[in-house]
């Protein structure tokens, strides 16, 4: 992939820009069998899956800079002026295409962009998801409330403008320090949630949602949990941090017959929220009979309340891990298999040492992020 903004200097966020996608994934694959070479063997990984090299991208945050009238959207260089990459060639062709007219939507009602040196301005960062049927989710990051009448006012402006906006909310973050979002989101549409069709199944993204960036190779993901899940068939399965449900029904249809019971557990009520209307309309669809339920709740809350093990585990941890406690626990519990979802496999190899008994019997390596050494590594466990 060949980018201006990387050959300007103007953004080198892509540190392997410019690198032939091959090397790049081959060092990716190097990297994780390194990394995990004391607990997986070199038998045990299957091909990698790949990434388109360009327009892979679902979601933009863009750092809102400039002046009234004429901001900026992309980054700050050194010296906190805004770097624009509107053009980036990174997003999906419906995402790209939205981020000129939005930033002439945010010009045209005259939003003010933050500025980090005088700690003067409103509007710090624009969040934009796409979907696969082409809609749009748009957040508006502020320091406080004070355009939320504006932003109403022009709301039918554009929704006008670029009518694949389905979603438009505010989020608050007051505070001045890298924190990307607050804790309070208004929004300010009819609909509240994005639909994001992955495979057979239609999950739902309310707007402080996590999902990964990368929609194919996400889906790519899902599937391999669905297959491995069918393959071990157990009658019970946890799906730790679950957000907004994506491995939990992928799996409760794996198999045959399926697991009786499926149980998401995640710490964000919204997630919980939008994993729960995904399951309604997977159980109106008569694929799922019952035994489908998700909870808010830490993963070690719900392992220190002394619920008896599950057949099966599915864990996708943030970038730390799921750390010595979970994983003793995973290892002592009886838990037969574990299919553990990483993006960090250094944390992913400290936890599988502290899980001895839990035999890596297959891994796979997914290109969530072409252009970067960042990299998805999922693994199969079994009880030796």
């Amino acid at each position: 992939m060949q980018c201006t903004y990387f050959d300007s200097a103007r953004c080198r966020s892509c540190t392997l820009m410019g690198q032939p996608y091959a090397a790049q994934l081959a060092a990716k694959q190097e990297r994780c069998r390194h990394a995990l070479a004391p607990a997986v063997a070199p038998t045990a990984w299957l091909p990698p899956v790949t990434s388109a090299e360009s327009q892979f991208r679902n979601k933009a945050k863009l750092v809102v800079a400039g002046q009234r009238g004429a901001v900026t959207l992309g980054i700050l260089d050194g010296s906190g002026a805004g770097v624009d990459l509107r053009e980036c060639g990174l997003y999906e062709p419906g995402l790209g295409e939205a981020l000129p007219l939005l930033a002439g939507f945010i010009d045209g009602i005259g939003l003010e962009p933050y500025d980090v040196a005088s700690r003067r301005g409103e509007l710090k960062h624009l969040i934009v998801t796409h979907s696969p049927d082409d809609e749009l989710m748009v957040r508006f990051v502020a320091r406080s409330r004070k355009h939320e009448t504006l932003l109403g006012k022009h709301l039918p402006t554009l929704q006008h403008e670029l009518p694949s906006v389905a979603v438009v909310s505010m989020n608050i973050q007051p505070e001045h320090k890298a924190v990307l979002e607050g804790e309070l989101e208004i929004v300010l549409t009819e609909r509240a949630d994005l639909p994001m069709r992955v495979n057979d199944l239609t999950l739902r993204l309310q707007p402080n949602s996590f999902f990964q960036t990368n929609t194919p190779v996400a889906a790519a993901l899902y599937r391999q949990a669905q297959s491995w899940t069918g393959q071990i068939s157990p009658e019970s399965v946890w799906d730790l941090y679950c957000g907004v449900g994506g491995f939990a029904l992928h799996c409760v249809t794996a198999g045959s017959p399926p697991p009786r019971e499926v149980l998401g557990v995640e710490v964000a009520p919204g997630a919980i929220d939008s994993a729960r209307v995904a399951a309604a309309a997977l159980s109106r669809s008569g694929l799922v009979d019952g035994g489908l339920r998700f909870e808010v709740g830490d993963a070690t809350g719900l392992v220190r309340r002394g619920v008896p093990a599950p057949d099966a585990v599915v864990v996708n941890p943030p970038r730390r891990g799921i750390g010595a406690d979970l994983a003793g626990w995973l290892d002592g519990a009886g838990v037969r298999h574990v299919v553990y979802s990483s993006c960090n496999v250094d944390s992913l190899a400290a936890d599988l040492a502290a899980m001895p008994r839990l035999r890596p019997v297959a891994a796979r390596l997914f290109d969530m992020f072409p252009q970067t050494t960042h990299h998805e590594v999922m693994v199969l466990l079994e009880r030796s």
